[in-house]
């Protein structure tokens, strides 16, 4: 285990999985596999990140998750630094076709938007850097596509990818558990795509 972050390991994915169509997050181009699939949910003191594979049928498998988290007292810029080397090295290793990164929820305050504007940049730089296809989402479509309202509470979000993902227990912390999410929001997309089904 790395020093700040959270492991966890890999489970298969349900064969059950709900179909259901949200809003679109990939072209039409994405919508043969298999493919990769990392998850981002940016923030400057914590950052999860969730890791998924998809096969050429768009069946979901989980790979990883994981919450870099910097050590709280340290400076805006050293914190970004740790965020961007830990990123940069996940990436690597685990070499994405896609990344999907959340966007800033426009409800926050503006300091709390500009730190995590600041850690979507770093996200963004790392995505680039690793020669993936780079895709944005917004907060409450990944809550309405994973817990089926756009107001679900973090915990409602963990508990359906435990389900949709076949993991024996939520992800933890919630971050890991998000960045599986916005991970698997792209999935449905994809699917959406597929069918010709678009939401209003």
């Amino acid at each position: 285990m790395t020093h700040g972050t959270q492991w966890i390991d890999a489970a298969v994915f349900r064969s059950d999985v709900r179909k259901r169509a949200v809003k679109t997050v990939a072209p039409r181009s994405q919508i043969a596999g298999p493919v990769r699939i990392v998850g981002i949910d940016p923030g400057t003191r914590v950052v999860g990140v969730g890791v998924i594979d998809i096969d050429d049928r768009d069946r979901a498998t989980f790979v990883a998750c994981e919450a870099i988290s910097p050590r709280k007292t340290a400076a805006v810029g050293e914190r970004l630094l740790v965020i961007h080397d830990r990123l940069e090295a996940l990436l690597l290793a685990h070499k994405p076709s896609v990344v999907v990164i959340e966007k800033v929820f426009v409800g926050k305050s503006s300091t709390s938007a500009i730190r995590i504007g600041e850690a979507r940049g770093v996200a963004l730089v790392c995505a680039a850097r690793a020669g993936a296809e780079v895709f944005d989402v917004t907060p409450a479509t990944v809550k309405r596509s994973i817990a089926g309202f756009g107001a679900a509470e973090k915990r409602q979000v963990s508990e359906w990818i435990a389900r949709l993902l076949g993991l024996r227990e939520p992800p933890q912390p919630f971050d890991a558990a998000d960045a599986l999410a916005i991970a698997m929001t792209h999935v449905y997309g994809r699917r959406a795509n597929l069918l010709g089904i678009h939401n209003r």
